[in-house]
């Protein structure tokens, strides 16, 4: 299956369950559940923001998920420099604070909210439990799809291949993919190889772009449907800095994963258009999605559960753990630090945007 029909029957799936959303939700929701209007509650003032919104969150996304494939004309930006892994945890901590700040949070109150019946909704954490099941899948599908992507690339490759070196020294070259752990510094794996950092990187960015699909369409799903101009304003602002500091994380993970340029494209054309679509799909069902409806509660409370899960896995996992334990963070307790305050500035910052998104 390739790439984009994968991300296009995630759509439709997505899109699926959206629209069994009743028009008649709100005729069994308690009278404190429905929606309340207000002096910033205007629905025709609020469609041009929002429009507004799709065009900017749209660019922000570009710039955001495109920056870090540029960095390669940047000699001290490139993959093997100290910088790129200072930024590369700097975006990390953004998409770990991403999920514990706003998506976990998220959840936990549309799933403990008074406008859903007492059982089982108020009896059992389902957030929590959601989340760590989410967690526990992310790990199956990132080890089963290390390991079929390792067969696949692996298929009829010599296991050792002889190779020249200075002074007229041979020195075998094992392309054996268990072995490999970091970079290479001058060795070339044989033709057709791919060593076990870069598939570490390809899964990584294919997973992670799932889970990020995944909650920007929620989040622009929400923004959407709203028409509270009061808060649109504020929203538009902080999901513009949200969406090009987490494609920054993303596009790091893009370009390390050494993907074709078709490849590539579509990975930043499914990242870039997730959050516009989600206002555009909000927009369009606003008259039938009601964000306090049970079924709208369950709905986006159990995919903001799922893609939290994900998020938190995914950037304590194969992002920090994989960087901070591999040989070029070891071997420099400096840069530790270092790539250390960049993970606190990181999730620091998205964390303070909490407040407004």
């Amino acid at each position: 299956m390739s790439m984009a029909s994968l991300y296009v029957r995630l759509f439709s799936i997505f899109l699926l369950i959206i629209c069994i959303f009743p028009p008649q939700a709100l005729s069994v929701v308690p009278e404190e559940c429905q929606t309340k209007t207000d002096g910033c509650t205007n629905k025709e003032k609020a469609l041009p923001l929002k429009v507004i919104a799709i065009f900017s969150i749209l660019i922000a996304s570009v710039i955001g998920v495109c920056s870090p494939l540029f960095t390669r004309s940047i000699p001290a930006l490139n993959p093997d420099r100290n910088l790129f892994v200072i930024v590369k945890c700097f975006a990390a901590g953004i998409i770990l604070a991403t999920g514990f700040m706003h998506v976990l949070p998220d959840s936990f109150n549309m799933l403990s909210s008074r406008c859903l019946k007492e059982n089982p909704w108020h009896k059992f954490p389902f957030t929590g439990f959601v989340a760590m099941l989410s967690a526990i899948v992310t790990l199956m599908v990132d080890s089963m799809a290390t390991s079929i992507y390792t067969k696949k690339c692996n298929n009829g490759v010599i296991p050792e291949v002889a190779s020249p070196v200075e002074g007229g020294q041979q020195e075998m070259v094992v392309v054996n993919v268990g072995q490999f752990h970091g970079h290479h510094h001058g060795l070339k794996p044989a033709p057709g190889t791919v060593d076990q950092q870069l598939l570490r990187y390809r899964v990584v960015a294919m997973v992670l772009e799932l889970g990020i699909v995944v909650h920007s369409v929620v989040i622009g799903l929400s923004l959407g449907a709203s028409n509270n101009t009061c808060s649109i304003k504020g929203l538009v602002a902080a999901l513009c800095f949200h969406q090009m500091f987490e494609g920054m994380g993303l596009g790091g993970c893009i370009l390390q994963a050494e993907y074709k340029t078709m490849k590539k494209f579509i990975m930043v054309f499914f990242f870039s258009v997730t959050t516009p679509f989600g206002i555009a799909l909000g927009i369009a069902l606003a008259n039938t999605y009601k964000e306090n409806s049970p079924t709208a509660l369950i709905t986006v409370g159990l995919l903001n559960a799922s893609s939290a899960g994900l998020l938190i896995y995914m950037a304590l996992v194969d992002l920090l753990a994989a960087d901070f334990m591999g040989s070029k963070l070891q071997a420099s307790v400096k840069l530790q630090i270092k790539s250390y305050v960049a993970v606190l500035l990181g999730a620091g910052g998205m964390s303070v945007m909490a407040k407004w998104a």
